[in-house]
């Protein structure tokens, strides 16, 4: 049984997910945008926008806490520099998912998570 357990699985076991969320979140931050399935993409909204919340105080714990998720020193430092300036008037919303339709392979649900311009 599954009572209380929030969050899909994705068919991964934990350390998995965590490691697809932290691979699709440094993909986000250095591109600005990704394609990817809806399922990843719903998941990975709350994992991004709890990092740009960290880099928006911009302090050194903020950034090591940010960086047990970032492992790459360029999307770290853009995630700090850039990304967290741009929304430090901004509550929340910080991504945008936009679905692009299926898959031709598999047919699978697929959607464009990207970063909201101001």
């Amino acid at each position: 049984m599954r009572h209380r357990k929030a969050g899909r699985q994705l068919r991964r076991t934990s350390e998995q997910k965590l490691a697809l969320m932290r691979n699709l979140a440094t993909s986000l931050i250095e591109s600005g945008a990704i394609e990817t399935t809806e399922a990843k993409a719903k998941e990975l909204r709350p994992f991004v926008e709890k990092l740009i919340t960290k880099a928006k105080s911009g302090t050194l714990h903020a950034r090591r806490l940010a960086i047990r998720h970032i492992h790459k020193r360029e999307a770290a430092d853009r995630l700090f520099q850039e990304i967290g300036p741009m929304f430090a008037t901004r509550a929340g919303g910080y991504t945008r998912i936009l679905k692009t339709g299926h898959r031709k392979g598999d047919g699978a649900e697929m959607a464009r998570i990207e970063l909201v311009q101001e």
